[in-house]
């Protein structure tokens, strides 16, 4: 079938809209319409060309949300009129990982996901007869897109959809990330760097973990003020200094968990640094520019502190990212006033222009 899409021709150029041949979903697939797609900031760096992973020409997007349309042969997890979302992280229960418990980084078809195809080395998308490469496996700026059915994951159809694209990657990150990766205890001290879509799900997943003193730090004032409604306590304009008033705020020992979200290797510096000796455990989400390369001071972890990184917070594609949208829809979490900008596809490049000034918090393309 034909499907409009925007695609990323070469690198450090605007995305091409334009009309792109999508083949029917095959064995264990899923055709899926997109009713709406987050626009985040993985997919603005490699769009620049700066991601460590990033590849071209390429349909990018992968925060979608949309309905099952039709699934191939032998699809099970999945039916037509299933409401979902465009997972990046599969869960296919049978892998090594999967079976383990231990992480929710799925090992099927990886290898693909990191070159723009599926497990078999093909692809879905084409364009005058030649491949055209996927993003993350999921490709979710177009109308249409063709996944696996286990990196879909089936939520409740009262979710609208523009709200609950934000649970298929940003959100979901940072709640995630708190919640299941840092696993912050009651009546804690927590710091967040960066108060993006990331950034303020840390902040909403520190509160529901019940942190006593939750610290955001970020350039942007406006985007501080949102950080309250999630559950900051405490906001601060960050600066090269951050760590060490961090330090003055908690009273000199530093927080017990940090959380960063910019990408910056500097910042995420600053959040070893804020975490206090003996336990202070930082947590990396943030995606670095190809190249960079964290420095840390080997005292501070020999003096207790952790550092650790998580994919999508820790939370399992379909499964974990399904119960926290019915937490959402339990009224626990506010993602509403997150959504700053509703785009058509053919505005897509003024969203990343947006993403370039720090201008709100998240665009999200919505289609018809």
């Amino acid at each position: 079938m034909r499907v409009s899409a925007a695609v990323l021709e070469r690198f450090d150029e605007p995305l091409v809209v334009q009309e792109v041949d999508l083949a029917e979903p095959g064995p264990g697939e899923a055709l899926v319409r997109l009713q709406a797609c987050g626009m985040c900031h993985t997919d603005l760096v490699t769009a620049l060309g700066v991601d460590p992973s990033a590849y071209a020409p390429v349909v990018l997007g992968h925060e979608g949300a949309g309905v099952v349309e039709a699934v191939g042969p032998g699809t099970t997890l999945v039916r037509p009129g299933d409401m979902v979302l465009t997972m990046f992280q599969p869960q296919c229960g049978s892998c090594e990982h999967c079976r383990s418990g231990r992480t929710n980084i799925c090992l099927t078809g990886r290898d693909g996901w990191e070159t723009g195809r599926f497990a078999d080395g093909s692809t879905r998308l084409s364009r005058g007869g030649e491949p055209l490469l996927h993003f993350l496996g999921t490709s979710a700026f177009a109308e249409y897109t063709v996944m696996p059915e286990v990196a879909l994951a089936r939520i409740d159809p009262a979710a609208p959809a523009e709200q609950a694209c934000l649970f298929a990657c940003g959100y979901t990150t940072g709640v995630g990330a708190a919640t299941t990766t840092a696993r912050v205890e009651r009546g804690s001290t927590c710091v967040v760097f960066g108060a993006g879509l990331v950034g303020l799900g840390a902040v909403a997943g520190c509160r529901l973990r019940g942190a006593e003193r939750i610290v955001c730090v970020d350039l942007a004032g406006e985007r501080l003020a949102l950080a309250r409604s999630q559950g900051a306590t405490d906001t601060m304009i960050g600066g090269p200094d951050a760590g060490e008033r961090i330090r003055e705020l908690t009273g000199g020992p530093g927080a017990d968990y940090a959380f960063e979200a910019t990408g910056d290797v500097g910042v995420m510096r600053q959040a070893v640094e804020s975490v206090r000796m003996g336990w202070g455990l930082c947590v990396l989400t943030g995606v670095a520019e190809r190249g960079a390369l964290l420095e840390v001071v080997p005292r501070l972890l020999i003096t207790g502190r952790r550092v650790t990184g998580c994919e999508l917070g820790g939370i399992r594609g379909r499964t974990g990212v399904a119960d926290l949208v019915d937490t959402w829809l339990a009224g626990k979490l506010d993602v509403a006033p997150l959504v700053t900008a509703r785009l058509s596809l053919s505005q897509i490049d003024l969203g990343f222009d947006m993403m370039r000034r720090r201008a709100g918090v998240r665009s999200v393309v919505v289609f018809n």
